[in-house]
């Protein structure tokens, strides 16, 4: 399972990332207009005024989701600036498995530098196990902006 589940994370994100790689020929150059800063428009709301967590999070920012979303996402995260930074899902673990799979899942921000994929336990909004798959919008270098 734990080999199923890791060949599976990385291919979507490896097609992911090649499928919004920054190319001026691709349509999905650039982040969309109603999330490229903070807020986006409805139907998106801050997590943080959802459930009980902190208007910024370290590490990954101001989050918006649009509720009939939930669990997965897409969450989209913002900077101190109001900046996009990355659009995250958020995949029960429970629901990785053969007989499930997620199609044509949106990246609002368009625009994918690289992708990180880790496990949560758990946190208000999203209680079970889950992973995060996260789509940076931005270098590694600029991560830093999210960091505190």
């Amino acid at each position: 399972m734990t080999k199923y589940f890791a060949t599976t994370a990385a291919a979507a994100a490896i097609f992911a990332t090649a499928a919004c790689a920054q190319n001026p020929l691709n349509p999905m150059h650039g982040p969309e207009a109603d999330v490229a800063t903070a807020p986006p428009a409805a139907p998106y709301q801050q997590v943080s005024a959802l459930v009980p967590l902190p208007d910024f999070l370290p590490g990954m920012g101001q989050l918006f989701v649009d509720p009939a979303t939930l669990p997965a996402g897409p969450f989209v995260a913002y900077d101190h600036d109001g900046r996009l930074v990355s659009t995250i899902y958020m995949i029960p673990v429970k629901d990785l498995n053969p007989d499930t799979s997620f199609d044509n899942l949106a990246v609002p921000g368009r625009v994918v530098d690289h992708t990180d994929i880790y496990y949560n336990a758990g946190h208000p909004g999203v209680p079970e196990p889950h992973v995060h798959i996260v789509l940076w919008h931005v270098s590694a270098a600029d991560e830093a902006s999210v960091a505190k």
